[in-house]
């Protein structure tokens, strides 16, 4: 049975807004009147998103000490989902959470290789010493790889930051929690050079949205699944800024043009949610505040929502 664990913080965001993002996808059902939340148990993550109200003392990772506790709670209610037989679907605000979801598949299954497939513009691999902005959104990855990147640092950063830095790298005691060889990109087209460079150090795959184009997006699923083939668990992340800002909106926190189609979204997201590997889907970073087409982004991700529960309630 699918579970939601609706994940409503947003201090790992740079702009605000991130955190109305479930309220926005409701917002959609309840105008279309069809209950569809009503259908599945959900369980909410509790917040810290007062602290935003606050100066942060970590300019390298802001509100890091927050964001420990956000991973923490996260990591937990996916565990616990997991073991009770139910199917995690996250619904969350800022990427950042998807550290924390991250922690809770491998807590759940520490004995199992677990692959990635991250559908996103961003590659979210900085580090506090790489940032340029100093958004845990753009880090979560890192922490599940265990990654530093300190071959291409930027920032002094202070022993109190690492501190925190290394709880959500460690959160759940497991790290690494995925190799960089099981780690797939689609759509990725928005990277700074620390990320550019370790994407090639470490020989990590990304199809782009003209790979896709050109040689269709069943072989490009195809190739994810053969590279993806020794991994006994896969998480699917989907983050909407993956789909094209000019053709859907710019509903969320750093949109990116030449994106993916919702249909090439939807194929994808869908393709993997059928697969018995898969043990987790979330959907993230969907900002009304920041929509120039009122509630568009929402709009346009519930239907896909909507058929990733119907192809998952299929196969459970």
């Amino acid at each position: 049975m699918i579970k939601i664990i609706e994940n409503n913080s947003e201090l790992g965001a740079g702009t605000r807004g991130a955190s109305l993002g479930v309220n926005a996808l409701k917002v959609v059902s309840r105008t279309k009147e069809d209950q569809f939340f009503s259908q599945f148990k959900i369980d909410e993550i509790a917040l810290e998103n007062q602290m935003l109200d606050l100066p942060t003392n970590f300019p390298f990772a802001k509100r890091i000490d927050g964001i420990v506790k956000i991973f923490g709670r996260t990591m937990d209610a996916v565990k616990q989902a997991s073991l009770d037989g139910d199917f995690p679907l996250v619904l969350s605000g800022d990427h950042s959470s998807a550290g924390g979801t991250i922690a809770g598949i491998k807590a759940a299954f520490p004995n199992k290789r677990l692959g990635v497939v991250w559908i996103d513009a961003h590659a979210d691999l900085h580090t506090p010493y790489t940032t340029p902005s100093g958004n845990v959104h753009g880090m979560p990855l890192a922490t599940a790889l265990a990654a530093d990147n300190v071959d291409f640092q930027i920032n002094e950063v202070k022993d109190e930051t690492l501190a925190h830095w290394e709880s959500l790298k460690n959160m759940g005691g497991i790290a690494p929690k995925v190799n960089p060889e099981d780690l797939i990109f689609i759509a990725v087209r928005d990277t700074e050079a620390p990320e550019d460079a370790f994407l090639k150090a470490q020989n990590i795959r990304n199809f782009t949205v003209e790979e896709i184009r050109d040689k269709s997006k069943e072989w490009v699923a195809g190739q994810v699944e053969n590279l993806l083939k020794d991994c006994d668990i896969i998480y699917i992340s989907f983050d909407v800024d993956s789909m094209d800002s000019i053709l859907v909106s710019k509903g969320t926190g750093t949109p990116v043009e030449n994106g993916l189609t919702p249909e090439e979204a939807n194929y994808f997201v869908n393709h993997f949610a059928a697969l018995e590997k898969v043990k987790c889907v979330e959907f993230v970073e969907i900002n009304p505040c920041l929509d120039d087409k009122i509630n568009k982004m929402a709009e346009t991700a519930y239907p896909i929502l909507q058929s990733v529960c119907e192809t998952l309630n299929n196969r459970l």
